[in-house]
């Protein structure tokens, strides 16, 4: 047996090998070590190898899925050995003593789930390949728990932004790949390959051409070759649902690097999980189908004006109708999980429970479409919507006809096909409960004929049935012409069998087994219908999460009083009474809980004229709450939803960028400080003027000095070269100092005031410069002991004097050049001594003139920066 395991172990590579052994999964060797250890099950031993114990646990088959997901969220891949074949089969293979043969029959891994113990309701479960070709990046996705799929190709500096959007449960890349993602799982490279990836798209879906589909280059065509590859591996030969790929253009939606995702908190807080989240403040969908949609927007923003509008419209359709999005959202919070449901039966592991989640969900969706009324002014999405939610009636009827009305989740014991559809079967049945009830008759007449009034007629999977009686009165039942035969003698009983009851049973064995073979034929043909119709059936899944969507976005912009943006073409960003939805949220929890404080709304008006605002106050004042508020709301606007605000204009923005506190990087090697300077730098190489940009406390990281002349620096470069809107925020006050040069930058500050000592934070932005930082008050605030405080302050005199009488840290910055005038002025010098190289003749210079030419450049170099 350790040989078979040895054997298959070595084709688990690397996953942890479920090992079938009767009712039970084995592991052992350090495969048990680690699943005892994540599980917290008994480790135990069994037998020897190589002269010490064999480490080994185990878990029931019948709850393995519960422990499959543990062991998922632990990070580890699970590859399942199952019996192919029956005991019989072994004994007429190979003798009495054969083994059993075992293969592995399927790897668990995160990207490649479709159980529902397995899966998070409202979480999409992404796998995606990605590879490079000729300099370009191809990425394939999947959710093979509904099938869609889509492919893009970008630069490879693009590929960790647009991994964070997909946020995938696994990357596949090929094992040569140099610069692949960390954590990334390796095959063979042969699989990359940009004509097998076509040929088995076109193989998959049953096409000549993948031009009906849309336009993919060479690169996506790699990645989904490697893609299915890796899904052909996992599945041992058995392909999950996959529906036609969707090629997804660049530009398309609204780029957002890593660092804005996480500092934005779009998905998933900064403390991890959903729990202060921007999804969880706005999530009010209904259905586990629309909340993955939501995260999908969520996560990809539009840039098309037109179809945010769309979306828009949609929203303010239900927003102003209360009953109707009310009747919607009821008839959606019953609708089973079809996509789910669907995917499932694809990939071969669908059940009659499954089944019946088809003909339901598709039963109600039509009764939705009936529901919705054919008004003049139904938006242009919704009419698209509505076609997919029809079209199923021969499916139904079929699936109404042939199940039960709660069909069960395991087809092995059979009773999931209704009366009436195949009378060969109800047959089967009658003859099965015939024969039952001649059992029970049987058990009556022996009473009789024995005398014995506690003889019963039992059932278990090892004997079938039997008679059994208390043990005093066995004898009877002994004697050669009782018409009994003894079978078993139990502590305080004894068993026997009869002509009869053998018959009897007989009768009810061929029967059910005829009945179950009969409901297994049914269910394979049922499959059959409902994969014929997989299309169909997705694009029905995709129109009922759309709509849930819509509906959940108007019950959220009900309830916090937020309203429809407008989308204009201009470079704009004009927010009156904007609140962030995070923020706000949790301030009414804490109200709800006796807490007083309100949320504080603010504008924020940025226009071509008046493009960066740079903003001072003291800490907790609100300044990064601020920031991050604008930069949500363009996002949520461009999601297609309502905003957290009393008006909003949002020009069409490009890229959003988010430089909002940063912490280190140790396992790149990485300091607070150069986190800053790497993100920082992004922003300043890819903003463009159609670009959204909130810096916070740029340079703080370093020494006062380096600080101030980075932060100088990066204002100017944001305000000439990229010159796209921009929220900046600030302590450095010298600052200040760049309105005077710059002409679309603006001054602003979050209000404080001292009273009777204490500080009074008011949330309130503020035009102008601030008058002070109020770190000190800050600090006391923060409990800091009144010593350390004290001498704070005395510092702090003898430094405010010692600016008064140098000029600060900002002396001699007035004369300074803007950020382009010195650039242009230190080409200007690089330029002379460029072009008295390019003057010298090299090949007729003498050794001696050579060295004297190259003191006389280094000589005016030297005066240059001088």
């Amino acid at each position: 047996m350790m040989a078979q395991y040895l054997a298959l172990k070595a084709q688990a590579e690397g996953c942890l090998l479920f090992y079938r052994m009767g009712d039970f999964f084995e592991l052992f060797f350090d495969d048990a070590r680690i699943a005892a250890s994540v599980l917290d099950i008994a480790l135990t031993s069994r037998g020897e190898h190589d002269g010490a114990p064999i480490p080994m646990c185990g878990v029931p088959v019948h709850s393995a899925e519960g422990y499959l997901a543990r062991l998922i969220r632990a990070g580890q891949r699970v590859a399942i050995a199952e019996q192919v074949e029956t005991p019989e089969e072994a004994k007429k293979r190979g003798g009495s003593k054969a083994l059993v043969a075992r293969d592995i029959v399927r790897f668990v891994t995160a990207g490649t789930l479709t159980e529902d113990a397995l899966l998070e309701p409202r979480r999409a479960n992404v796998l995606a390949a990605v590879c490079e070709l000729r300099g370009v990046c191809g990425i394939a996705h999947v959710d093979i728990s509904t099938g869609y799929m889509e492919l893009e190709e970008c630069p490879a500096h693009d590929v960790t932004a647009a991994l964070a959007r997909l946020d995938a449960r696994e990357v596949v890349v090929p094992e040569d790949w140099l610069e692949a993602p960390t954590d990334a799982i390796a095959r063979p490279r042969a699989g990359f390959s940009s004509d097998g990836g076509g040929e088995d798209l076109r193989r998959i879906h049953g096409v000549a051409t993948l031009d009906g589909f849309g336009s993919f280059g060479r690169a996506m065509l790699a990645a989904a070759g490697g893609l299915i590859a890796y899904l052909e591996h996992v599945g041992r030969g058995t392909m999950p649902l996959l529906l036609p790929p969707v090629p997804r253009e660049c530009g398309d939606t609204l780029a957002m690097d890593a660092a804005t995702r996480s500092s934005l908190e779009i998905i998933e807080s900064s403390q991890g999980g959903r729990a202060g989240s921007l999804i969880d403040a706005v999530d009010r969908c209904v259905t586990g189908a629309g909340a993955r949609q939501l995260a999908e927007d969520l996560s990809a923003p539009l840039t098309r004006k037109e179809l945010i509008d769309e979306r828009l419209a949609l929203v303010a359709w239900l927003h102003d109708d209360a009953i109707l999005r009310g009747d919607i959202r009821s008839a959606l919070r019953a609708l089973p999980d079809i996509g789910r449901a669907l995917g499932r039966i694809a990939a071969g592991r669908g059940s009659p429970r499954d089944l019946g989640q088809v003909r339901d969900g598709l039963e109600q969706a039509r009764a939705l479409r009936d529901r919705l009324p054919g008004s003049a002014d139904r938006p242009a999405l919704l009419d698209r919507l509505l076609p997919a939610l029809g079209g199923h009636g021969a499916l139904t009827d079929l699936l109404g006809r042939a199940l039960v009305p709660q069909p069960p989740t395991e087809r092995g014991q059979g009773g999931f096909i209704a009366e009436g559809y195949d009378a060969a079967l109800d047959d089967l049945r009658r003859t099965s409960g015939s024969a039952r009830r001649a059992i029970a008759a049987l058990e009556a007449r022996y009473r009789v004929e024995t005398g014995v009034a506690a003889l019963k007629i039992r059932h278990n999977g090892v004997l079938g049935y039997f008679i059994e009686v208390p043990a005093r009165h066995a004898d009877a039942l002994m004697t050669p012409d009782s018409g009994f035969t003894h079978r078993q003698t139990m502590a305080g009983a004894v068993r026997f069998n009869s002509l009869g009851l053998h018959e009897e049973a007989g009768r009810i064995a061929e029967a059910g087994g005829h009945a179950l073979a009969a409901e297994e034929a049914h269910f394979e043909e049922l499959v059959e219908a409902v994969m014929a119709a997989r299309m169909a059936i997705a694009a029905t899944a995709a129109a009922l999460a759309r709509i849930d969507v819509a509906a959940g976005q108007a019950e959220r912009a009900v309830e916090g009083g937020w309203t429809r943006p407008r989308i204009v073409l201009e470079s704009v960003l004009q927010v009156q009474a904007g609140r962030h939805p995070v923020v706000e949220a949790a301030l009414m929890a804490n109200r709800r809980s006796g807490g007083a404080e309100r949320f504080v709304a603010n504008d924020c008006m940025l226009a071509a004229n008046d493009r960066l605002w740079l903003i001072g106050g003291p800490n907790m004042g609100g300044k990064s709450t601020f920031l991050r508020q604008n930069a949500l709301i363009v996002l949520l606007a461009q999601a297609g939803g309502f905003v957290p605000a009393a008006s909003a204009v949002i020009g069409l923005t490009d890229r959003l960028f988010s430089r909002v506190g940063a912490s280190d990087n140790l396992a790149r090697g990485r300091s607070t400080f150069m986190v800053e300077m790497v993100e920082t730098a992004a922003i300043l190489s890819q903003a463009t003027d159609r670009s959204f940009v909130i810096l916070d406390e740029v340079g703080r990281g370093t020494s006062t000095y380096d600080g101030l002349a980075l932060a100088w620096a990066v204002v100017e470069a944001v305000h000439e070269t990229n010159r796209c809107r921009c929220l900046f925020a600030t302590h450095y006050h010298e600052l200040t100092r760049l309105a005077e040069s710059c002409d679309a930058l603006s001054l602003h500050h979050v209000r404080a005031r001292e009273w009777k000592g204490d500080l009074v934070l008011l949330h309130e932005l503020a035009p102008g410069p601030a008058d002070r930082s109020y770190g000190i008050a800050v600090a006391r605030l923060a409990g800091l002991p009144p010593k350390v405080i004290s001498r704070a302050k005395a510092v702090l005199d003898k430094l405010e004097k010692g600016r008064a009488q140098t000029g600060g840290l900002a002396a001699g910055l007035g004369d300074l050049p803007l950020f382009a005038a010195a650039a242009e002025a230190e080409e200007a010098q690089c330029d002379i001594l460029r072009d008295r190289l390019q003057a010298l003749d090299v090949d007729a210079l003498s050794p001696r003139e050579a060295l004297e030419t190259l003191y006389e450049l280094k000589r005016e170099a030297g005066s240059s920066e001088a």
